[in-house]
């Protein structure tokens, strides 16, 4: 019961069958089509053709008998369909039937003959038998009251459309075959690259190696397979540098929690041993201890923020960007007080997740203050730029950014020789770039004029005019 089940609930791509015997079928039916209704059309062609040549040879016997006998009674004018070769033979035919001959005619004569001959229908053909032989007939008006009628052995006609039946039978049974043979060739050739590409993608799958990637053809010879093997190859490039990007990530914060752990591990061991330290002592372990757990905690945390790569669309509203940079201003002044930050804010709204704009712009301040010597304020300024698009700089007097330094400044865990020293991970600056750029921001850094280092974060210009909609929300306090 559980396989039959099974079998019922199979997908629907398994039912219908590989997708390049789908295909071939799907060309051969369509080939065979166009093979069968040329082929009908091409006897129905011939078999009127041949039809209508009969027709014209009777319609000029019909003019050359009423011409030659003008005016006769009822009864046979001449020839008979007995012989192959004969000449056309004809009848004269009355509207009434009680002026019939005594000896009966050549041919039989119906009741649509003697509407003709009553003027009452049109002249038409027809397919009569004479002794056993097909022949056709020609009915047609003669004088007043009398209908004429001439016929003609159609022998020749019905061997010349049994010969094109025949023939026209044996090239539709090899247009089909044709037809097979090019809908197989067809699947083959034309699903090449999507075989190709599918015997990559189960490589990957088994090696879990994106390094592969798929030849293309050379340039000049592009098509919409090898547009597909591009962009497939750009999703291959694009998930090496993720998988690479994620190893660098877990070895670098292995690296950086190991220092941590060690110590805390180290710290707790020294207070296992509690009675045999001095109050001084178990006090400063304890500090260590609080102060290295806080250390690890603020890394763990970091890193789970890094692990989100795109804001919550139900948390984004729009910002009054002005007020949270205040707002963050406030918060580093009460953690750095002898930092002093000088703040000039105008008026802008951005649309974002208030919390994360938060975290944002408090890791540039607590980056410039970390670097800021005593007595040098960090300067914050928050300007619209042209086109409404607001800006925010972040300056501090410190030793600035070395010039090999610049291009890593953003780095997870890159930290540069002047700041080993100084307390951090090596992770607010990168996310603080992750967090301008899911806003769609742009983080950028450079050495600031006179000394010191420059951050600027220029959001995109806004869609509708500045201002919140609805009422602006502050951050809280």
């Amino acid at each position: 019961m559980k396989r039959a089940d099974r079998r019922r609930r199979a997908p629907s791509w398994r039912r219908r069958g590989p997708l390049r015997t789908r295909l071939a079928l799907s060309v051969t039916a369509a080939v065979a089509l166009v093979a069968v209704v040329v082929c009908v059309t091409a006897f129905f062609v011939v078999r009127d053709a041949l039809y209508w040549q009969l027709d014209l040879n009777l319609t000029q016997s019909a003019r050359l008998a009423a011409q030659r006998h003008p005016d006769e009674v009822p009864g046979t004018l001449a020839g008979e369909c007995r012989f192959l070769a004969a000449p056309a033979c004809a009848e004269v035919v009355p509207a009434d039937p009680d002026r019939d001959p005594p000896a009966p005619g050549l041919l039989p004569v119906a009741p649509a003959a003697r509407q003709v001959a009553a003027g009452t229908r049109a002249p038409y053909f027809s397919n009569i038998t004479v002794d056993g032989h097909p022949a056709r007939m020609l009915t047609t008006d003669y004088a007043q009251g009398r209908a004429l009628q001439v016929a003609l052995r159609s022998d020749s006609v019905e061997g010349g459309t049994r010969e094109a039946t025949w023939w026209l039978v044996l090239t539709a049974v090899a247009g089909v075959l044709l037809a097979a043979v090019l809908g197989r060739w067809v699947s083959r050739t034309g699903l090449a690259p999507v075989t190709r590409l599918t015997a990559m993608a189960e490589r990957i799958a088994a090696t879990r190696d994106p390094r592969h990637r798929i030849e293309l053809p050379p340039p000049g010879r592009e098509d919409e397979i090898t547009r597909l093997a591009g962009s497939f190859n750009t999703m291959l490039g694009e998930l090496e540098q993720s998988v690479t990007a994620q190893r660098r990530l877990v070895a670098d914060a292995s690296h950086e929690l190991r220092t941590p752990l060690t110590a805390l591990r180290t710290n707790a061991e020294l207070l296992a041993r509690a009675d045999r330290l001095t109050t001084a002592q178990r006090e400063r372990a304890a500090a260590a201890l609080g102060r290295q757990l806080r250390e690890v905690t603020g890394l763990v945390n970091d890193l789970i923020e890094l692990a989100r790569d795109e804001e919550p669309t139900p948390l984004v509203e729009q910002v009054r960007l002005d007020l949270l940079v205040r707002h963050c201003a406030e918060a580093a002044r009460a953690h750095w007080p002898a930092v002093e930050f000088r703040v000039e804010t105008a008026e802008a709204v951005v649309p974002g997740v208030p919390a994360r704009l938060s975290r944002l712009v408090g890791n540039l301040l607590d980056n410039a203050a970390k670097f800021s010597p005593p007595g040098l304020p960090v300067e914050v300024e928050l300007t619209a730029r042209e086109g409404g698009a607001p800006e925010l700089t972040v300056r501090d007097h410190g030793p600035g950014i070395a010039p090999e330094d610049l291009p890593y400044v953003f780095d997870r865990f890159y930290r540069a020789g002047t700041a080993r020293a100084l307390p951090g991970s090596g992770l607010g600056l990168a996310m603080a770039r992750q967090i301008a750029r899911a806003h769609a921001a742009e983080l950028t850094a450079q050495p600031a004029p006179g000394g010191g280092a420059l951050l600027r974060l220029t959001f995109r210009p806004p869609r509708t005019p500045t201002g919140p909609r609805g009422g602006g929300r502050s951050p809280r306090s």
